[in-house]
């Protein structure tokens, strides 16, 4: 559903070569025009779909059947590869083995493919083998590291994309370049102006019959210890010397060294209940009976430098909630003094950045109302994308991170210090947790989540903003044609 309409874009698009061939392999018993057919619908969606094209690249896809372990699957595999490589005309050869696999089997495959599927031509040293690896990267620290060694015997650091979609997110790339180039953000990036910060995910649906997988892992597995921890580096992360991978990861790797280990007393977790017809997490009928794992987490982290010490940042995630969004939110200290009308404490400015839906950046602002009287009221300075960019393409997560993959640059994907870092930040409390020494407050479907989590928000200093929405604008007309609660 997600791989092959990104592979589709990047060759419709040019980014791919002519000579590209595609090989699936998986245990099913499938004919090459079998899994064409299973492809066709999920590339011909869209009112811009292309069926020559969509043909085209169809006949690149071809299929080789095998076990996970042995050797026979594999040797067929790499016939089936060796027979594409002959027809290029390339001098340069590449694969890219993408791993959409339990991780459970990641060693296996792995070992499968370096003992059968590893005769690349060695006459041209550009010649490269690479593995992109789907998280979860483990469920702690000892398995994140067990699995890293394990695939550390079989591929070098360099040849591993432990890829995280987040990562390739536009509007996370463009915090990137929202606060190191430009001055009048870096220079308020720190903790003398920033209140607090908050980086939400919110699903407005629950499991949908996925709780088995679900349940294994929890939010924060699922969701905090590996995508909001990301983009938690790349908000506090410090300026790189350059735009090499290697010295962007290395201040990432520095800023999750720095956070402090997350704690019982400053996380509140939930659990969704039925409402009306909406069922609730243990209303699934593959979530096991009686199951105690947390599908929210509202968690607060301390940074331990210089540019944030004292400054709350709160991780939330959550399924069945009333929306459907990811957002990082900075909030800035009041004014020490403040002359106008209202109380400066719910007036505060705060930067925000949406990664989905309806991407956008803007700063909420204080000015004065319409009319005769000095009053004042939230405003927004704002820059939506659609309105902004109007057809401009956004490429999904996907389609970014394979070509940069393609291309041999890591610096979107996960290196496995930084990964060993984010796991040290969560391992004792969600040992804690799989104890059952952290209780589980119950909310229901469609709800903010758990009333005790709003209370932790204003116990660390959060001030929720009066009388304010955010207003998507369409580019059909200027005034707002809905809104949505802006108020976390």
């Amino acid at each position: 559903k997600k791989t092959s309409p990104s592979l589709y874009f990047l060759y419709k698009n040019g980014f791919l070569p002519e000579s590209l061939r595609i090989i699936g392999y998986a245990r099913s018993d499938l004919t090459d025009g079998e899994l064409r057919q299973r492809l066709a619908p999920f590339l011909l969606k869209g009112k811009d779909a292309d069926q020559a094209t969509v043909d085209a690249f169809l006949s690149c896809c071809s299929y080789v059947s095998g076990p996970y372990d042995g050797d026979d699957g594999f040797k067929r595999l790499e016939t089936a590869i060796l027979a594409a490589e002959k027809q290029s005309c390339r001098c340069r050869l590449g694969r890219l083995y993408y791993l959409a696999l339990p991780p459970t089997v990641y060693p296996v495959v792995c070992r499968g493919l370096k003992n059968n599927c590893d005769g690349i031509s060695r006459d041209n040293p550009e010649n490269w083998i690479r593995l992109i690896v789907e998280k979860p990267f483990g469920r702690d620290t000892d398995s994140s590291e067990e699995l890293a060694e394990q695939l550390g015997e079989l591929y070098d650091e360099h040849e591993i994309y432990r890829i995280d979609h987040y990562l390739g997110k536009e509007m996370l790339q463009n915090l990137f370049v929202l606060r190191f180039a430009n001055c009048m953000f870096s220079s308020m990036w720190n903790r003398d102006n920033v209140a607090s910060v908050q980086i939400t995910f919110k699903e407005d649906f629950g499991t949908q019959g996925r709780g088995g997988y679900f349940d294994s892992f929890g939010i924060i597995r699922d969701m905090i210890a590996t995508h909001l921890s990301q983009i938690l580096a790349f908000v506090a992360m410090e300026k790189p010397a350059t735009l090499h991978p290697d010295d962007i990861r290395d201040e990432k790797l520095k800023l999750l060294r720095c956070v402090e280990a997350a704690k019982a007393e400053n996380c509140v977790l939930g659990q969704y209940t039925r409402k009306g017809d909406e069922p609730g997490y243990l209303d699934d009928p593959t979530v096991p009976e009686g199951s105690t794992t947390p599908t929210f987490a509202s968690i607060v982290l301390n940074i331990n430098n210089d540019r944030w010490a004292g400054v709350p940042f709160i991780i939330k995630a959550g399924k069945a909630l009333n929306e459907r969004k990811a957002d990082v939110r900075i909030q800035l200290r009041q004014p020490p003094t403040f002359i106008f009308p209202g109380s400066p404490e719910y007036l505060r400015n705060e930067i925000v950045l949406r990664l989905q839906p309806d991407e956008a950046i803007y700063a909420k602002i204080v000015v004065k109302s319409p009319g005769l009287d000095m009053g004042t009221e939230v405003s927004e300075m704002d820059l939506d994308y659609r309105r902004r960019y109007p057809g401009a393409v956004i490429p999904d997560a996907y389609s970014r991170l394979i070509l940069e993959a393609v291309r041999g640059d890591q610096q979107h994907f996960l290196r496995r210090d930084e990964l060993r870092a984010a796991w040290n930040i969560f391992t004792p409390l969600l040992h804690q947790i799989d104890r059952g020494d952290v209780p589980i407050h119950e909310y229901e479907f469609g709800g903010r989540g758990p009333a005790k989590a709003e209370e932790m928000l204003e116990k660390v200093g959060y001030r929720r903003p009066v009388d304010y929405k955010w207003q998507l604008k369409h580019l059909s007309c200027v005034d707002c044609v809905g809104g949505e609660d802006d108020d976390e």
